[in-house]
């Protein structure tokens, strides 16, 4: 199992990368086959529009056939597919049909290894766990803005979509060889929407959790790129350099993150102070991100580091949530979550 973990882990990464490589490809596409800034906008809320919708059936099939079949045919067909169609397009719609599959392929990932974690693993760990698994996945993020922009320069955009789809397909073959169901557990009863309404203490979790998603995820995943580009006539190297500073933003806050709910004996206290510290991020950047290149990277640096605090939210609500209703609600606040990122991308321009 130690090995799926890890092909899981990579899997991750790549979804992650496809969620915020975008920003970075602004410049070549727009050349290439004449993407505008509406183009990227729909292409990105298509791959969160599947993504978010795929959820329920993704947790049906979790339960039906386990992580290990869900997993690997779904990243194979969506994931490595999605991609092919990217490196073959020639047209905007292309690129959002492309990203339309690839948030299909990339939608059980993180809610397979979820699963994982709470069938296999002490609930005391699995907020460290949960951030471990995000953390490693950030690393997607890393890749997907300077790395991203270097190689893009040396062979193309289409040879790496080519390089991404076998990579793909290479992962979830591993994943369908070496990840193992854990031991089905079926609960007395079914739990529903309904039955997560009844806990009181969610009615405050899942808001938050639905709204401090959208800005870290927004603005590394689509917004920093045209926003550097369009306020500071930036280049597409130094679009590159500032992405890579909130990748590693989101990394660090990330880890940083895991432990502290043991460390400090609250998860309340550090939900609190880490989306107080996103919404002054988010503020200055309102307030002063114009004036200067630095103070807006810093600003973007700032949502991404305080912002990854959705983990432990998670792990928090968890919590409050009875086994028979722990991963709907896992699935409805990603996919509420999403649904709010992507009206976020309405407003591109």
């Amino acid at each position: 199992m130690a090995i799926g973990i890890v092909l899981l882990c990579l899997a991750y990464v790549l979804s992650q990368f496809f969620r915020s490589f975008l920003a970075v490809m602004t410049g070549v596409l727009a050349q290439d086959i004449g993407v505008t800034a509406d183009d990227l906008a729909l292409a990105s809320g298509l791959w969160f529009l599947s993504f978010s919708l795929m959820q329920i059936p993704v947790g049906g099939a979790l339960d039906k056939i386990g992580p290990r079949m869900t997993a690997a045919i779904l990243f194979l067909i969506g994931g490595a597919g999605g991609a092919i169609v990217f490196a073959l397009a020639t047209a905007p719609w292309h690129i959002s049909l492309a990203m339309l599959l690839i948030g299909i392929g990339c939608s059980p990932v993180l809610m397979a290894s979820y699963y994982i974690f709470a069938r296999t693993y002490s609930p005391k760990v699995f907020a460290t766990l949960a951030s471990v698994m995000i953390g490693v996945g950030s690393i997607g993020n890393l890749a997907g803005s300077q790395p991203l922009s270097m190689l893009i320069d040396v062979v193309g955009w289409r040879v790496t979509m080519g390089g991404l789809a076998i990579a793909t397909a290479f992962i979830s073959a591993g994943i369908l060889a070496s990840v193992k169901n854990p031991p089905m557990v079926h609960a007395e009863q079914k739990g529903g929407f309904l039955d997560l309404l009844k806990i009181p203490a969610l009615w405050f979790v899942i808001p938050l959790m639905i709204v401090q998603y959208a800005p870290a995820a927004g603005m590394r995943g689509l917004w920093i790129g045209p926003y550097l580009r369009d306020v500071f006539g930036a280049a597409q190297s130094q679009i590159g350099t500032a992405s890579l500073i909130m990748s590693i933003a989101m990394i660090a806050g990330t880890f940083a993150y895991g432990p502290l709910d043991r460390i400090l004996g609250t998860r309340k206290w550090v939900i609190i102070a880490g989306n107080t510290g996103s919404f002054v991020g988010v503020t200055t950047l309102w307030v002063a991100g114009h004036t200067e290149y630095w103070i807006a990277v810093a600003a973007f640096a700032a949502v991404g580091f305080f912002g990854m605090s959705y983990p432990m939210m998670v792990a928090h609500g968890r919590s409050f949530a009875p086994y028979e209703t722990m991963f709907l609600f896992y699935m409805i606040t990603l996919a509420l979550a999403i649904f709010i990122y992507m009206r976020t991308q309405d407003r591109l321009d």
